[in-house]
């Protein structure tokens, strides 16, 4: 098994949609989220690390020691009761079992990455805090959001069929929009959970694949740009995480058209002003 992590890191995720809905808002018929004050898009954390979740499952396959804690068709109090059983441990629902805890950190790679909170039901495995965190995902310039409708030519019932040949629904885009997500590592939560620098590399790399296999309909065109890693040589750090996500800039090249792919921004990157004690690293 790999090392623990030993630096802080932070990093910056830009990634792109084209004719679609990058994360719709239940609360607004799954429109795409939109800052409604200001008209930037928005996509959760929650949105993002499902997209990683999906990749890490995807590549391994609930391999031993990267199953996935939060996913469709398991109940969350199942696994906890898995920990227990395992171990020939007693239920217990009040105080959390640190062995347990331990268990769910090392057989579940979203529990020791984002981290969880397991003291729901008779089995208590106790709460994590994860080393990597992120934030809300936001569009560069405020974002349009298109209703468009769309016909279907089949009917969905036989009395239905007998009266009309087509049905109509809608669909939610965004024409073009692209977004800037920021993120947290920290090695001292890493010590307490078990996140190793292999379990880093492979979260760069769902990072930078989140997209490739969650292709829809309804998302449209989208894809990571720009994966930038700030990797401090110290676990504390040595700089404050906001400098660091002030050096990456996207602008447009041509302000009075409208923005309609990723060729009309220029990223900069300035170089110059990155803290001593501080390696940036272009993954992407």
């Amino acid at each position: 098994m790999s090392e623990l992590i030993k630096n802080r890191h932070e990093f910056v995720v830009l990634f792109d949609v084209e004719n679609g809905n990058p994360n719709g808002d239940p609360d607004a018929g799954n429109m795409p989220r939109i800052d409604v004050e200001a008209g930037y898009g928005i996509v959760t954390d929650v949105c993002l690390k499902r997209k990683i979740r999906n990749f890490v499952e995807t590549k391994k396959n609930d391999e031993q020691g990267y199953k996935i804690y939060i996913k469709q068709g398991v109940a969350l109090n199942a696994k906890h009761r898995e920990a227990f059983e395992s171990q020939g441990l007693k239920a217990s629902k009040d105080k959390p079992d640190l062995n347990a805890k331990t268990f769910m950190c090392q057989n579940y790679f979203d529990i020791r990455t984002f981290g969880a909170v397991m003291t729901t039901g008779d089995y208590n495995c106790g709460q994590v805090r994860g080393p990597v965190q992120i934030n809300f995902g936001r569009s560069i310039d405020p974002v349009i959001s298109n209703e468009i409708t769309i016909t279907r030519q089949a009917i969905t019932t036989e009395k239905d069929a007998e009266t009309k040949s087509t049905e109509f629904g809608k669909k939610f885009i965004v024409p073009y929009g692209l977004y800037k997500a920021e993120g947290y590592i920290s090695s001292k939560l890493a010590q307490q959970t078990g996140f190793s620098t292999d379990d880093l590399e492979l979260l760069w790399e769902a990072i930078i694949n989140m997209f490739e296999h969650d292709h829809s309909a309804a998302r449209g065109k989208m894809a990571v740009r720009k994966l930038i890693v700030f990797k401090h040589d110290s676990e504390l750090g040595n700089a404050p995480s906001h400098k660091l996500f002030e050096l990456i800039k996207a602008e447009a090249k041509d302000n009075t058209q409208p923005i309609r792919s990723f060729s009309d921004y220029e990223v900069s990157i300035d170089r110059n002003s990155v803290p001593q004690g501080v390696e940036l690293i272009e993954k992407l």
